[in-house]
């Protein structure tokens, strides 16, 4: 059976200086390819008056950001696989799409994987076969609950959240069955490296989002928030430890209270800006430490970060922050997820007191569970609603 599959990823083409963004949907595309599928990059083009402004403050404009996402995609083979449709009533110009499939060749795919929860409802009903994988859980669900978002109908929902659809949520399904998917690495991208002299423990990310109101509680949606917690950890360890943010202008302003808190700092578009070097990025680290958005952690969503499989792939331990209970994700062993302080510092100096095994047991773990040839397998054998053999044998999760 071949199987032609529809990627659409979240706007790749408006975030160029993205390179973890890209590698969510990187990761996926070559699990795909990997499996014997085709493989269709599908991304929308705001041709507005408002689009249109914000990429000139930006300095570029759709041609230029078009040509950056397929220079991204190129060392991977999907520059020639991008399908362009307009989000609005705007027809695409000839010299814009010259090279891209369209929305009709692409809605022939057997099935479109849909990683955007904005993709409008025509887009999506244009398609045979539909699946929604949600990596915003709890998030996701309180904004359909509440209308400030209207997801298309779809004809299966993946979550990257344990919790979603289970008694420990606590927000609702939105009358949904959730299956759970942990987000795929594609490992051959993402080889075991050792870690440079003096590495710290590094994490990337943005921090700013704003909150969410949901049955009376406002809940932050803001990294930043989620950081300030555990602000005074290095004064608990001493392991290095290193935050790369997108700041901007702030980027001195930061620096300087980071320091004096005993944090290294870097701006992310300096060491993240393409797949390659957010790749080396990671590798270049002793292990992952890093946080969650407190929405994940208050509604007990069992978010796991992408990120976090692509620094497991590279056979870097990670501590990262207990988001609710799972099913697989150890709490002592390749992956360690603290509550507090305390259990941040008690982490890494576990992690610390037995190196090495703790990079074997990383990599182990994305091999048992993160492997993209294992998530895509049995997302499209659940997905297509028939049996896929040939593309590998999924452990259930």
């Amino acid at each position: 059976m071949s199987v032609t599959v529809c990627l659409a990823p979240a706007r790749t083409i408006e975030y160029r200086e993205g390179g973890g963004h890209l590698w969510v949907y990187l990761n996926w595309a070559l699990g795909l390819r990997a499996s014997g599928c085709r493989v269709i990059w599908l991304e929308g083009i705001d041709l507005s008056e408002k689009a249109i402004a914000r990429r000139r403050r930006h300095g570029t404009d759709a041609a230029t950001s078009l040509a950056t996402l397929k220079a991204r995609l190129e060392p991977y083979g999907f520059a020639d696989a991008i399908a362009l449709f307009s989000l609005n009533d705007e027809p695409l110009p000839r010299d814009l799409t010259a090279g891209c499939l369209d929305l009709e060749a692409a809605a022939e795919a057997d099935l479109l994987l849909n990683l955007w929860h904005s993709l409008p409802e025509p887009v999506v009903r244009r398609f045979r076969r539909t699946t929604l994988v949600d990596t915003d859980p709890g998030l996701l669900q309180i904004w359909m609950t509440t209308g400030e978002l209207h997801v298309a109908p779809h004809d299966i929902y993946f979550t990257v959240g344990e919790t979603v659809g289970t008694p420990a949520a606590e927000f609702p399904d939105c009358g949904l069955e959730w299956q759970h998917t942990p987000p795929p690495v594609f490992l051959p991208e993402w080889p075991p490296a050792r870690a440079e002299p003096g590495a710290a423990y590094t994490t990337v990310a943005h921090w700013w989002g704003g909150t969410v109101r949901f049955d009376g509680r406002e809940l932050s949606n803001d990294k930043l928030t989620g950081f300030l917690e555990f602000a005074e950890l290095p004064a608990h360890t001493a392991v290095p430890l290193e935050q790369a943010i997108s700041l901007g202008r702030q980027y001195e302003e930061w620096r300087e209270r980071l320091v004096h808190l005993g944090w290294r700092l870097r701006e992310a578009w300096d060491v993240s800006a393409t797949p390659e070097q957010y790749r080396a990025y990671l590798a270049q680290s002793r292990g992952e430490f890093s946080y969650a958005k407190p929405v994940y952690v208050e509604l007990m969503t069992g978010w796991v970060s992408d990120r976090t499989a692509c620094y497991l792939a590279s056979g870097k331990p990670a501590v990262v922050q207990y988001t609710g209970p799972s099913r697989f994700l150890p709490d002592a062993e390749g992956v360690f997820r603290f509550r507090t302080v305390d259990d941040a510092a008690d982490a890494l100096a576990r992690v610390e007191s037995d190196y090495e095994r703790q990079c074997r047991s990383a990599r182990a773990l994305a091999e048992e569970h993160f492997d993209a040839s294992r998530v895509v397998a049995r997302v499209l054998e659940r997905a297509l609603n028939q049996p896929v053999a040939h593309l590998g044998t999924a452990r259930a999760i």
